[in-house]
């Protein structure tokens, strides 16, 4: 479990955190969101995504106490565990993100999750999930003693699909892995590394998932 003073020591408040998702939104996630859609930021830290979404409405919802402050006006703000979705209406969820968030988690509270979510998603819903792929970034993956979890994006998508879901999508070189390094941050070095075949650094994995419907 991530301690109260996660967010003071391993994870602060960064703003090169802010250019990097303005220019995730412009350049990925505004041309696969509806403007219509009804979307939740699933540990959402300091709502770096959910900020910046334009959509009918925007949920965030996070177990560290202190995220509500750090959100963007109209953006509803959830505290508590994220299996815990009772608050939300059945099929009433478009999409969903999962930033950075499983591998902090045991697999059986990742399937308590993905059950939780599963009655929540509209028919078209999808779970997009971003996150380390240790295939890649086993180095440094344990360097975050919070981090509990490995998974590649093989793994990743074979435990989907063990807990009802079809992957849709699978990028295994999303993004580089932090934004700790000394390297420049720009929006435009963003949308051409997003547009690129080749993924130096690429370290961070991009998985889409929608439940399997009986």
């Amino acid at each position: 479990m991530v301690s109260a003073s996660y967010h003071d020591t391993r994870l602060t408040e960064d703003v090169k955190r802010d250019v990097v998702w303005q220019a995730l939104w412009r350049f990925h996630f505004s041309r696969i969101i509806a403007p219509d859609a009804c979307v939740l930021d699933l540990g959402c830290g300091y709502g770096n995504f959910i900020n910046q979404v334009v959509a009918r409405r925007r949920i965030a919802i996070d177990a560290w106490p202190g995220f509500p402050r750090h959100l963007a006006a109209g953006v509803e703000a959830h505290v508590g565990d994220v299996a815990d979705l009772d608050f939300l209406p059945d099929a009433g969820v478009d999409f969903v993100l999962a930033s950075n968030l499983f591998e902090h988690l045991t697999q059986a509270d990742f399937a308590r999750v993905l059950a939780a979510l599963r009655p929540k998603l509209s028919a078209g819903g999808v779970l997009t999930i971003l996150q380390p792929n240790y295939r890649y970034a086993y180095r440094e993956y344990f360097d975050d003693y919070t981090h509990i979890t490995p998974f590649s994006h093989i793994s990743l998508a074979d435990f989907l699909g063990a807990n009802g879901y079809e992957v849709t999508e699978v990028r295994p070189r999303f993004l580089p892995l932090s934004v700790k390094s000394r390297l420049p941050v720009s929006p435009w070095l963003i949308a051409a590394y997003l547009a690129s075949p080749m993924k130096p650094l690429g370290k961070q994995m991009l998985v889409c998932a929608r439940p399997i419907r009986g």
